[in-house]
Parts: structure tokens; C-alpha cells; sequence
């Protein structure tokens, strides 16, 4: 990891590889920890299970919005180390300046879970699920400034070589998250039978569980605890403060405006009709379950193209960004001919597609499923464009292109085919490709100019 930049494109491959791996790994099972509270939750009923679906929305929105934030941080890093391999002072300051950042943000947003009760009303949720979502919502906001700094220490440990790290303490996170569940749902081992609210304690105890474990794994790592992350964390650094901000702030508004379009997508959907509704949410299920792979790939690809950037080695820059690239782009093209070709298979996993009773939802479902399988590509490319740039400490003009992409062409056609034309659900998620195939090109596009931009070291 702190060797000098490969000069084989072989060296770039096993170099992307062993880190992207457990990136991957810690990204799916970072779903499943959030898969726990749906298993425990719908034994409660379905009223339960929707307002956890609410209030989850909007903490997961602003955790994932967040980690964003946090994620300036691994740009910084790279650089850093790029620049001079033992960079202990500034990667301190970094880690410190972030997470001052992150606390803040945290705090930021459990005033937003405070007002999630308007929020829901605002958006026509019915009064039943709202008076079962708000205690729920209102336990769960605890959770966020453990969660923020949990996922700023993955990141860290990420960029100082320990990837591996954040795959096993989300490993164990699933466990703790299933006991707790068990616990604080049920009553169990003397616990109070809190129900719903049980589940949202439950998600609190594993997110303090998680940042306990960075922690611990950093006070004794011998290469991570020279950086003594914690020492003077009191003391101001503006500059770097700024600099945290000046790359997180766009890229938690990028995420922002990509989460914007799906989640307006499933309000067309809900507006359409239940069954396209059920229909869009399988389908979207195994597209997100995919795009685990090219976002622990991006999240490898800023990293590599960081370290190039501070080492201002142009050529190792480029061998990062085209394997990141083929890496994403292959393994989206391979899910989407499965998608292709076998998606009763995939939709077996979610409904019987040989239930009659399920014939118009698996019928919607596999067209819906025959877009996806375009913009899967567009998807991986969008995601790896976008971490390259930000391995270049570009993240602004990015922002503008998510913004713009995602909202005009993206929204404003699935608005127009799915409510004013007779594709209606198909037409939504002919927008949704839209949306990401605009982005895509737009981010590429800047990653293929970046000398002619200006955005490669001097």
C-alpha cells in the first residue's frame, strides 16, 4: 500500500484487487446488518414494518449522505502518503479536522430525525405508521454521530493499508445487530419486550459497538497507532477544516442527488400503482445488492488514483483509473446479461414467479429489470468516474454534473414517460437510465480531459 507506485500494469491490477476486495466485502455486509432489522421488524406486522421502511429512509439518507462528508477525508490521505510516506502529522490533522466535521454534521442530523413527523405528514404517510415511525425514529437518531465516525475511522484504517478491518467489524456488526434485535425486540435475557423500539436501540448499540471496535483495532495496530488520532483532537486546524469541506460538502451532495432520483422514482411508482410499486422495489433490490462491487471498487479507485496524485506520478493516475474502470464496467455488463437472460431466477429469490397470484408484479418486475439491465453499466460508470475524480480532490464540478443529470434528463423523463405516457412504471425507470447515463458520460468525459482541465498535480 505504501510502496511506490507500480510501474506494471499487473502490479496496478493485484494492487486495486487487494484493496477493493474487502472493500466489496465490508460494503455487502454492511447491507446485510441493515437486512437484520427487516427480519425482526416484519414479524411485528406490516404497520411496523412500513414505519421502520419510513424513519430508516430518512436516517439512511443522511448517514449515507455523511459518510460522504467523512469520505473527503481518503483523498486527503492519499495525497499525503502519495507525497511523502510518513505523513503521520498531516494524516492526524486530516482524521482530527473530520471528524470535528463529522460531529457536527451528526448533530445536524438528529435535528433533522426531530422534524421527521412533519416530514412524513408533508409527503401523505398515514397517521397510523407516523405515531408507530416517530418513537422509532427518535430512538434511532442516537445512532448518528457514532455511525458518522464509525464510517470516517473505515475509511481511514482503508486508506493507511488495513481494508481488511472494516470487512471483519461489519461482520461482527451483524451478529451484534441480530442479538440485539433479539434482545430489545422480544425481551429476551431479562431485557424489556420493546418492539419496534427495540430495533431502532438495537441499531444504536451496534453503531457504538462499531466505533468501539475501530478504536480498539487502532489503539493496538502497531502501524496505525503511531498516527495517535486521538492526541490534541481539542485543537483547530481551519485549514484543513476547510479543505475537508471543500471535498466532502460536494460529494454529500452528489449522493444527495442520486438518492434524490431513486426515492422520487418510487413515489411515481407508488403514485402509478401498488403492484408497479412491488415490482420496482424487487427490482431495484438486486440492482443495489450489484452495486456493492463498483462501489467498493470506487471507494479502491480513489485511493490508488490519491496516492498517484500526491506521489504526482501522471502515469500511475491513469493505470489506476482504466482498471478501476474495466473492473466496474466488467462486472456490471456480466450482472446485467444476467439480468438479461435469467430474471425469473434472480426474482425467485424475492417472490415464487410460478404463484399465479404474482404473474402481473414478476411480469412488470422483468421488464423493469430489462432497463436495469442497461443502466447497470452506466451505473458501475457513473460510480467509478465520479471516485476518480475525487482521488484528483475534484469534487465540485462533479456535484453540478450529479445535480444537473440526475434532475433534468433523469427525473424530468421518468416524470414525462411514466405520468404522461402509457409506459408509466417502464417509463420511470427508462428516466432513472436516463438519469445515470447523462452522469456517467458527463464524469467520464472530465476524467478523459482531466490534463487538458487542469486537474493533474503540476
Amino acid at each position: 500500500m505504501f510502496e511506490s507506485p507500480p510501474t506494471r500494469w499487473i502490479d496496478e491490477w493485484r494492487a486495486m484487487l487487494r484493496l477493493a476486495a474487502p472493500l466489496v466485502g465490508a460494503s455487502l455486509l454492511q447491507m446485510a446488518v441493515f437486512a437484520v432489522d427487516v427480519i425482526f421488524v416484519a414479524r411485528l406486522g406490516p404497520a411496523a414494518l412500513a414505519a421502520s421502511a419510513l424513519a430508516v429512509s430518512i436516517f439512511g439518507l443522511l448517514i449515507w449522505s455523511l459518510s460522504g462528508l467523512v469520505g473527503a477525508a481518503s483523498p486527503l490521505i492519499a495525497a499525503e502518503i502519495g507525497a511523502r510516506r510518513h505523513a503521520v502529522r498531516e494524516v492526524r490533522r486530516t482524521v482530527r479536522m473530520t471528524g470535528w466535521a463529522g460531529v457536527i454534521a451528526g448533530v445536524g442530523a438528529m435535528g433533522v430525525c426531530l422534524l421527521g413527523g412533519p416530514m412524513m405528514r408533508a409527503t401523505g404517510q398515514s397517521e397510523q405508521v407516523i405515531a408507530l415511525a416517530v418513537p422509532f425514529l427518535n430512538v434511532l437518531m442516537w445512532a448518528s454521530i457514532p455511525a458518522v465516525l464509525a464510517s470516517l475511522l473505515r475509511t481511514v484504517v482503508s486508506t493507511l493499508g488495513r481494508p481488511y478491518i472494516g470487512t471483519a467489524i461489519n461482520g461482527l456488526a451483524v451478529g451484534v445487530n441480530a442479538l440485539g434485535n433479539y434482545t430489545f425486540v422480544f425481551g429476551k435475557f431479562g431485557a424489556p419486550a420493546l418492539g419496534l423500539t427495540g430495533s431502532a436501540l438495537s441499531s444504536v448499540v451496534t453503531s457504538v459497538f462499531m466505533l468501539g471496535a475501530y478504536c480498539l483495532v487502532i489503539r493496538t495496530d502497531r502501524r496505525l497507532r503511531r498516527y495517535r488520532f486521538a492526541g490534541r483532537w481539542w485543537r483547530p486546524d481551519w485549514t484543513r477544516f476547510v479543505d475537508v469541506l471543500r471535498i466532502g460538502l460536494p460529494i454529500t451532495a452528489t449522493i444527495i442527488a442520486e438518492a434524490g432520483m431513486f426515492n422520487g422514482a418510487a413515489f411515481l411508482m407508488g403514485r402509478i400503482g401498488e403492484v408497479e410499486l412491488a415490482a420496482h422495489t424487487v427490482a431495484l433490490q438486486f440492482a443495489a445488492f450489484t452495486f456493492q462491487v463498483p462501489f467498493g471498487v470506487s471507494q479502491a479507485a480513489t485511493i490508488r488514483v490519491g496516492l498517484a496524485y500526491g506521489a504526482r506520478d501522471n502515469a500511475a493516475i491513469t493505470r489506476s483509473g482504466q482498471v478501476a474502470v474495466v473492473l466496474c464496467v466488467g462486472f456490471m455488463a456480466a450482472m446485467a446479461a444476467l439480468m438479461l437472460f435469467f430474471p425469473n431466477l434472480i426474482l425467485a429469490a424475492y417472490v415464487d414467479p410460478a404463484d399465479p397470484a404474482n404473474a402481473r408484479l414478476v411480469s412488470l418486475a422483468t421488464q423493469y429489470m430489462v432497463v436495469a439491465a442497461a443502466f447497470q453499466i452506466f451505473d458501475g460508470a457513473q460510480a467509478v468516474g465520479a471516485a476518480l475524480l475525487r482521488g484528483l480532490q475534484d469534487t465540485r464540478v462533479p456535484m453540478g454534473i450529479a445535480l444537473f443529470g440526475y434532475w433534468i434528463p433523469g427525473i424530468g423523463t421518468a416524470l414525462y414517460l411514466g405520468i404522461a405516457t402509457p409506459l408509466q412504471g417502464l417509463g420511470v425507470w427508462i428516466g432513472l437510465a436516463v438519469g445515470l447515463i447523462v452522469v456517467a458520460a458527463l464524469l467520464l468525459w472530465r476524467w478523459h480531459g482531466r490534463a487538458r482541465l487542469g486537474l493533474l498535480p503540476p
